[in-house]
């Protein structure tokens, strides 16, 4: 990625912010001095004290009603977190979902909290958080299993009371299910045991008259404490205890599977309109491997609520909360890139996926071309509209008011339906193969008809392409390139994130505001990216959509895509581990890969997860990015400019087949400026 001019943008942005302290500041954290300790407004939660959404996500932040969980969210306005211009986070669009994030990280307040005096289970051990006696507990309350994760402290906070209690699903949690959360045996620095909050301590108490104000919430915490019971956590000893729901299937993926059913009902079975705009053939001097590039528009149905979609648009939603066409198109511009082998024979068809805040032109990066002319593949691309280069000015200003955030995410599904009317119009034979920008001399298609679509994206291609696997009906196998997913998860953890957070500094100064926002940010986010389909991204398609293979290469000590968030999306898709993975050492972990089992040394039929080390230090343990000489150059692109991760990556879009590329040791891909 090639971040200078929405860096410099955004950096200007940021130094004409002003600061004000949030709603729920609590200690003034600039200051550095406590501040008396607001009441809690109306929709908090009382359990913990004055933290309006804490703990969270929670589903005394729900109500009944007619859904696939039987619940809807019902944040209340008057408890959203608010900028520093005093406007609380409008709830309209979180109120429309059916329960919290399967990959939400869990927050709570903890004062004074050591979490390795506590004995909690860090990133660099999760299975330290499955043993019977772990201080913190989360009980899925369907199956009684106990799940897995890590804690950690938000390490960017200034103020040490200001400070959020992060819990983070090593997997994803279950769509639909209820977990139940218990905190037990915190300690302080000095091994202390800390006390549980008063008001949690009164719940725990006798039965509250009826008419008490917190009998409703002592009644929900009963049931609460029945789960942990019943999975082996005794109530005596407990410093808190609270549970939540995850969204259902329809809830999250929904909106997409509409738009994309009724626009491939629309089309039955052919292309959707395209034009061409530009030819260029190329002479072998120019590029080896390109002969042709052609570039358009597909025409897309439009789900936004604004003519065309520009950024800004929200999706048009029905009476049912459903998109439904505007009435006029989306035209989606593509750039596909043909190989010369496809002049001798029809080249296997691959939608691309660009990164951060990047454009469809980013298929004609040097490593694309090269894939296309090694192994026979033709490349084209689109926006992902939402979070692209048209992009940029809008989502700096969103995080001024993130009231404003679902014109984000809406753009980004309205983006799904768009690549998938691309890889539409690459494999029908009224398609591009029908034009004769794509076709030989003779009228011969140059795009292979008989092969399955393949997706082949990197960073936020991965990030976002996940999404995209999950609901394509026409491919099959995928390479997510240096992926992760999780944006919550990612955003502290990456170099990309800072000017963000300069941004984010000034509309919402308060770090434990930050990390709630975070929170229901990914909350739409999953509508768009592969944290909220990974459940569906293998062996459990969606409806409408084939099973799939999807291939991870990591890059080891990645500056922009945290690792880590690699791991937890192969833990929740199955996949298996290409070992030796590292070299002894390598790594901070005690049990390295932890829960991912190891792949077949024979070419291997399924999803898998390969590391690429190109040398670069280990990443930080702790929700911060890995900036400073100490974490030298960043490995971020090496693997997709490596000819032995291309040789790999080729077999597995064709075939589906993991080939070992690197013998009996470890992949190691060489920085870019040595080859």
């Amino acid at each position: 990625m090639r971040l200078r001019t929405v860096v410099a943008a955004l950096v200007l942005l940021a130094a004409t912010s002003t600061t004000a302290a949030p709603v729920w500041a609590g200690p003034d954290s600039a200051a550095g001095h406590a501040a008396p300790a607001p009441s809690p407004p109306g929709g908090c939660d009382p359990i913990a004290g004055a933290e309006c959404l804490l703990p969270f996500p929670n589903d005394w932040f729900t109500m009944g009603a007619r859904t696939r969980t039987g619940l809807r969210v019902n944040l209340s306005a008057e408890a959203m977190p608010r900028n520093a211009a005093g406007a609380p986070i409008d709830p309209a669009q979180w109120n429309a979902a059916d329960g919290f994030s399967p990959g939400s990280m869990l927050l709570a307040h903890v004062p004074g909290l050591d979490l390795a005096r506590t004995g909690a289970a860090p990133v660099t051990d999760i299975g330290w958080s499955l043993r019977r006696d772990a201080p913190i507990v989360i009980v899925d309350t369907r199956t009684g299993e106990r799940w897995p994760y890590w804690a950690e402290l938000d390490a960017g906070a200034a103020d040490p009371a200001r400070q959020a209690l992060i819990i983070r699903p090593a997997k994803n949690f279950q769509e639909g299910h209820r977990y139940a959360v218990a905190l037990r045996g915190l300690k302080n620095a000095a091994g202390e045991d800390l006390p549980a909050p008063e008001t949690f301590t009164r719940l725990l108490a006798d039965d509250l008259p009826t008419g008490d104000p917190l009998a409703g919430r002592q009644h929900a915490l009963h049931r609460t404490l029945g789960d942990l019971s019943r999975a082996g956590v005794d109530a005596r000893g407990l410093q808190l205890a609270w549970d939540f729901t995850v969204a259902s299937e329809q809830g999250i993926a929904g909106p997409v599977l509409t738009m994309r059913d009724r626009a491939l009902r629309a089309l039955r079975s052919r292309s959707p309109k395209f034009t061409v705009t530009s030819v260029t053939d190329l002479a072998p001097e120019q590029d080896p491997d390109i002969a042709r590039e052609v570039a358009g528009e597909i025409l897309v149905p439009n789900y936004l609520d604004k003519p065309g979609g520009p950024p800004g648009s929200n999706l048009n939603r029905g009476p049912d909360g459903l998109p439904r066409p505007l009435g006029d198109t989306v035209k989606a511009q593509y750039q596909c890139e043909i190989p010369r082998s496809a002049f001798r024979r029809p080249a296997h068809p691959s939608l691309y996926g660009h990164g951060l805040l990047g454009k469809a032109t980013e298929v004609r990066a040097r490593n694309v071309r090269a894939m296309a002319g090694e192994h026979g593949f033709v490349f084209c691309a689109t926006k992902w509209i939402g979070m692209s280069d048209e992009d940029v000015q809008h989502v700096a200003s969103v995080f001024g008011d993130l009231s404003r955030f679902g014109t984000v995410t809406d753009r980004l599904q309205q983006s799904l339906l768009n690549f998938v009317l691309l890889g539409r119009a690459m494999i029908t034979r009224d398609g591009f193969a029908g034009h004769a920008a794509f076709q030989d001399g003779r009228g011969r298609s140059l795009i292979d008809l008989r092969a399955d679509l393949a997706y082949d994206g990197n960073s936020q291609g991965a990030i976002t392409g996940g999404a995209l696997v999950a609901v394509s009906p026409d491919v099959r196998n995928a390479v997510l390139g240096v992926p992760g997913m999780n944006y919550s998860t990612l955003l502290n953890r990456s170099v990309d994130f800072q000017p963000f957070q300069r941004l984010m500094d000034g509309a919402y100064p308060d770090r434990m505001t930050q990390q709630i926002c975070f929170a229901l940010m990914q909350m739409l986010w999953d509508r768009a990216e592969t944290d909220g389909y990974a459940q569906h991204l293998t062996d459990d398609p969606l409806a409408g959509s084939p099973r799939h293979r999807v291939l991870l290469h990591v890059a080891f000590g990645d500056h922009q895509v945290s690792t880590v968030t690699a791991e937890v999306e192969a833990r929740t898709v199955g996949a298996r581990i290409r070992q030796p993975a590292l070299a002894a050492g390598r790594g901070p972990d005690l049990v390295p890969y932890w829960g991912l089992r190891s792949m077949p040394r024979r070419p291997y039929a399924g999803s898998a997860l390969v590391v690429w080390d190109s040398g670069a230090p280990a990443p930080p343990v702790t929700n911060t990015p890995p900036l400073g000489p100490q974490y030298g150059r960043d490995p971020h692109e090496d693997p997709r400019h490596d000819r032995a991760a291309r040789v790999q990556k080729a077999h597995f879009l064709r075939d589906g087949l993991v080939v070992d590329v690197c013998g009996d040791a470890p992949c190691v891909a060489g920085p870019v400026e040595h080859r």
